[in-house]
């Protein structure tokens, strides 16, 4: 079966029909509490909370490799997907999130995977019991894919809602990326775009460069006279520093001021100002990209490290054979809030994921996960609307230092060019269909 976005009005469809769609799909969903439910018998039971690529990834690997002997409960209360990969290109026109959204209905009818659109409101790891708003869900093993979340307690002038709203991040696709992209097509010729960037880590890190890249191509098209400020906090390009600098002086030569170490210590959303350390600098267009940490659910679940300045405490420890958490037994964190010196990114998530669910297989029948496990990364990020580069690296499970290690193989981009952009296409269409079908 072939995969493919959701047309506008067959996502409106999805919008419009998501609760008859509960009451037809999900008859056990309505009373999650009933004693004569299947649903109260978690052995071999395995709930996921997440329905991106990772916990989408690992759902279907657990139905798979266990021969549909696992039973698999999905919660994720988006009725669809949405991919943030190439979600950048939304913003130089060349995408339309329309093209990035995508149903989950193959994914649950071609695997037998239970599906529940609710929000979790506990997480009881001692019980084994998930509360949600229409009530209890038992697990015998729980695979937590939470994404990140934002943290904007350092950003003053942010920290209400409503200027959170008017200052998109739009980190995670979907509305905020039509929101970005419309504030950009309405900003006047001879205005500035200015984006923030946190320090690392932060989800997918080539994607702020990709971005100016992007804006960059379409204000050179169509508002030549505007440029792009662009505020890092790092002290320098976090990826693809070479390749990134050139396409900027080759393609978009005076056009994108990019200054680094500058951390925002104030941001004014209503007059579109930012602070640093050293100066204000106001936009016509403000996109500030906020620091990250694990999201809501690990938070939910209590399984963010702990009592160590030694680790960073916004993000999720785990043992790399099974991805299970180092805080909460039969629990396991996979994808962008996974804490470890790795990219995150949605190339990253999928491979956690199949090692999470091929070590969840073998611990249900007994047996030993794979001590060493191996897998790659490949990231493309776009410089215009048809030219790409990309970053590879192969990664292999250390047994001294507990940890995946970047090993031989993989590599980067020479320049960036259209055959390249043409396999970021092929990749994208892959690893959709891989995730979602």
């Amino acid at each position: 079966m072939s995969l493919k976005p959701l047309s506008r009005n067959r996502r409106d469809f999805i919008k419009l029909s998501s609760l008859a769609l509960i009451a037809t799909q999900l008859p056990s969903c309505i009373n999650l509490n009933q004693k004569t439910s299947e649903w109260s018998k978690p052995n071999r039971r395995v709930v996921v909370i997440g329905g991106g690529y990772a916990g989408a990834t690992a759902a279907k690997y657990l139905r798979l490799w266990s021969d549909h002997k696992i039973e698999v409960v999905v919660i994720e209360l988006n009725p669809y997907f949405i991919s943030c990969p190439l979600s950048n290109l939304v913003l130089g026109g060349n995408k339309e999130v329309d093209n990035l959204t995508f149903g989950y209905d193959l994914l649950r009818e071609n695997h037998g995977i239970q599906w529940v659109q609710d929000t979790v409101i506990a997480v009881d790891v001692a019980t084994k019991k998930i509360s949600l708003t229409r009530g209890e869900l038992a697990f015998e093993r729980l695979i937590i894919a939470p994404g990140v979340d934002f943290n904007y307690t350092n950003i003053p002038g942010l920290e209400s809602l409503d200027a959170q709203a008017e200052i998109p991040h739009a980190w995670k696709a979907g509305k905020q990326t039509q929101q970005l992209r419309n504030q950009l097509t309405a900003m006047p010729n001879g205005g500035a775009f200015v984006m923030t960037i946190p320090l690392a880590p932060y989800r997918c890190p080539p994607g702020p460069y990709e971005r100016v890249c992007q804006v960059a191509y379409y204000l050179k098209n169509h508002k030549p006279a505007s440029k792009i400020i662009v505020l890092d906090a790092n002290p320098e390009i976090t990826s693809k520093k070479g390749l990134f600098s050139k396409a900027w002086k080759e393609l978009y030569d005076g056009m994108i001021d990019y200054r680094p170490n500058s951390a925002i210590v104030q941001v004014d959303a209503k007059n579109k100002t930012v602070t640093t350390e050293f100066e204000l600098v106001k936009a016509a267009v403000l996109n500030v990209i906020p620091p990250q940490k694990a999201g809501k659910i690990a938070q939910i679940a209590g399984v963010m490290n702990k009592g160590s300045s030694e680790k960073d405490m916004r993000w999720c420890e785990v043992d790399f054979l099974t991805y299970e958490s180092k805080v909460a037994p039969n629990v396991h964190v996979i994808g962008d809030s996974v804490f470890a010196g790795l990219p995150k990114s949605a190339h990253m998530a999928t491979s956690q994921a199949r090692v999470c669910a091929s070590a969840i297989v073998e611990l249900f029948n007994n047996r030993a996960p794979d001590p060493a496990p191996v897998f790659a990364n490949t990231c493309y990020s776009y410089v215009n609307d048809k030219m790409a580069v990309h970053v590879a690296n192969v990664y292999r499970y250390d047994a001294t230092k507990k940890a995946m290690i970047s090993a031989e193989g993989g590599g980067v981009s020479e320049r960036p060019t259209e055959l390249e952009g043409r396999y970021a296409q092929a990749w994208a269409k892959n690893i959709w269909s891989d995730t979602l079908t």
